[in-house]
């Protein structure tokens, strides 16, 4: 009898079945400002989000949102906990799921408050953005939403945003 593709993927090791991600972001506040991220790459190139990416296998979801915040852009931070759960899921051209993220989002403190953010791995940009200055950018919705949930003064200025 011959095996299903899935069964012969689970015998060879190699786990090609489709299955969500999980990644991890971290929401970083200093003296009314966000620290933000411009991805550099799909699925969402061109968009400013919460610094975070894949938890590695054997790391915590709090060690994977530090040590990703220190990736992409330098600074140091201690994530304290868990403030916002989403699924990102984003469609090919024909519609089928391309990317499935499970993202858990952290409310994290950097480590030196003086440290400014320097752009690494998948970030085009990273900067400190203030609060009232977010409707310049295009923001993930995922992003947005929490930071008007978690700083409601920031639903006050009208913010560009775009699906991740």
């Amino acid at each position: 009898m011959a095996m299903t593709e899935k069964q012969s993927a689970r015998a060879s090791g190699n786990f090609a079945e489709k299955t969500p991600q999980v990644a991890v972001g971290a929401l970083v506040i200093q003296n009314e400002r966000v620290l933000l991220v411009k991805r550099a790459k799909p699925p969402s190139a061109g968009i400013w989000a919460l610094p975070g990416g894949r938890v590695h296998w054997g790391e915590s979801l709090a060690q994977a949102a530090e040590r990703e915040v220190i990736e992409e852009t330098g600074i140091r931070v201690k994530a304290t906990k868990i403030i916002y759960t989403f699924d990102s899921m984003t469609p090919d051209e024909a519609g089928n799921i391309e990317y499935h993220y499970v993202i858990v989002d952290f409310l994290a403190h950097p480590v030196d408050p003086d440290a400014e953010p320097t752009p690494a791995d998948d970030a085009a940009d990273a900067r400190w953005i203030p609060l009232n200055q977010l409707k310049t950018r295009p923001i993930s919705k995922p992003t947005l939403a929490l930071i008007e949930q978690f700083l409601p003064s920031a639903s006050q200025n009208q913010i560009l945003f775009k699906e991740p």
